[in-house]
């Protein structure tokens, strides 16, 4: 066992998959209904297990940054393939960016960063029935689609890479309110590392989950070794007085930037009071290519 500020850490690692992902550079007016659109954009986007994208808000972006000079927020998303992110990504454009008041859309992935592309501008322009016309910069499309506040523009092609998915720590404490304490304090500081998001509310999670189940129909279900309530019931993986645990899962479009928001959020953790433990989630190296040992973040 490793220790970090008196707090126990389980020698494992973080086992990772691969995902494809995007970024979207959302605008508007002004910040509030930049973020808003970004916001509505990542809704139920929590888990590939259920959603058909894992996303959220990578960070705000200043006007004097963004390709039409006005406020913006960018953000990540995340799917199995190529196909799964361009469908997911036209839909939560389509009816989210799209229908907010003043926003534009943007690739937020530079040439140089990106491996291949996606259609989202190419095809929400057929939105403008016939309306809509096109505006070629440098290398780049543009669409602009008539609404009835003037015009929604989108680039006809975002960049995708193929990212890392399911980075993560396990944060044990003695109560619930520590552990929420400890959670807060890791998601706040990988909320500074750029790259990366994390998909779950609040980017916590108190539901985490095992592959499989005893019921067929069902590809994840409750993840019993690290639920304090079950501690005589299963193979608890839970130390002795242990009353509540919560999980931060991280995406990132590299491995650099998820390991820099695993080891950002794991310190930030174990300055907390009332930590016990912190561990992470693997299977073995069954799951996924991408591991991250807790020992190397220390």
């Amino acid at each position: 066992m490793l220790e970090l500020n008196g707090v126990a850490i389980v020698d494992t690692f973080a086992e990772a998959f691969p995902v494809f992902g995007t970024r979207l550079i959302i605008t508007a007016a002004t910040e509030q209904w930049a973020e808003t659109a970004a916001r509505e954009t990542c809704g139920f986007a929590t888990s590939v297990i259920a959603c058909d994208v894992e996303a959220g808000i990578d960070a705000p972006i200043p006007a004097a940054e963004t390709p039409d000079g006005r406020p913006g927020v960018g953000v990540l998303l995340f799917a199995f393939s190529r196909e799964a992110l361009t469908e997911a990504a036209i839909n939560r454009v389509g009816q989210c960016v799209l229908t907010c008041p003043t926003t534009a859309c943007y690739n937020g992935l530079p040439e140089a960063a990106r491996e291949q592309t996606v259609s989202i501008g190419g095809q929400l322009r057929y939105f403008g029935d016939g309306f809509q016309s096109s505006k070629k910069l440098g290398r780049q499309r543009f669409w602009r689609i008539p609404v009835m506040d003037g015009e929604f523009v989108c680039e006809d092609r975002f960049g995708a890479v193929e990212g890392i998915g399911g980075g993560n720590l396990i944060l044990c404490a003695a109560d619930g309110a520590s552990a929420l304490v400890a959670a807060e304090s890791a998601a706040r500081a990988i909320g500074e590392i750029g790259g990366v998001v994390l998909p779950f509310p609040g980017g916590i999670v108190r539901a985490g989950s095992k592959v499989g189940s005893r019921y067929k129909k069902l590809k994840a279900s409750t993840n019993d070794a690290y639920c304090p309530t079950l501690v005589a019931r299963t193979d608890s993986q839970l130390p002795e007085g242990t009353g509540a645990v919560y999980e931060i899962v991280i995406d990132g479009l590299t491995f650099a930037s998820v390991r820099d928001a695993m080891r950002a959020g794991l310190h930030a953790a174990c300055k907390c009071d009332g930590l016990s433990m912190v561990t992470a989630g693997n299977y073995g190296g069954k799951l996924g290519p991408h591991h991250f040992p807790l020992r190397e973040l220390l």
